[in-house]
């Protein structure tokens, strides 16, 4: 079997991207505000595409999960690209001529070490824009200084001003 080179892959996924089956975002650095030569990341642009491609054995939720909410800021009309912080990765820099957010991403907080390191990402932001946490938890208290916390599910159905 025949290795694949870096163009190869790189062909592949501009030829993907141009058919409207996958997104790129690309990595901005919050602080400089500058777009890094450094890879992004791809999104599938249709969930059951994936599950196709994929199939349903497998699945990692929290991935689907970002794919869904990457998906859902496009269609609210945000430019969406991955945010780099020092040396904390932030799953969304979410913007529009208006606004900017921050998004995190997980299935759960329950896990104490995911819930310092999705806020540790956050808090290393240093700017007034509003910043969430968008999970599956259901928790009593919502709000992690000045972080929203936010049912994934809720965050979905509702519509961008009411958030």
């Amino acid at each position: 079997m025949e290795k694949s080179n870096h163009q190869t892959i790189d062909n592949y996924l501009n030829i993907l991207e141009k058919s409207f089956i996958m997104y790129k975002a690309s990595r901005t650095d919050i602080k400089s505000k500058a777009l890094p030569k450094t890879l992004g990341k791809y999104y599938i642009s249709n969930i059951g595409l994936r599950n196709i491609i994929m199939g349903f054995r497998n699945i990692e939720e929290g991935r689907l999960l970002e794919n869904i909410v990457y998906l859902k800021l496009l269609r609210r009309g945000y430019k969406v690209n991955i945010g780099k912080t020092n040396d904390y990765e932030v799953n969304f820099v979410a913007e529009n001529p208006n606004d900017i957010r921050y998004y995190q991403v997980t299935q759960t907080l329950k896990d104490e070490q995911v819930k310092l390191r999705e806020i540790r990402s956050l808090e290393s932001i240093d700017d007034n824009y509003e910043k969430f946490i968008l999970t599956m938890d259901r928790l009593i208290s919502n709000n992690f200084n000045g972080i929203k916390v936010i049912n994934i599910i809720d965050w979905l159905i509702k519509e961008e001003k009411n958030i």
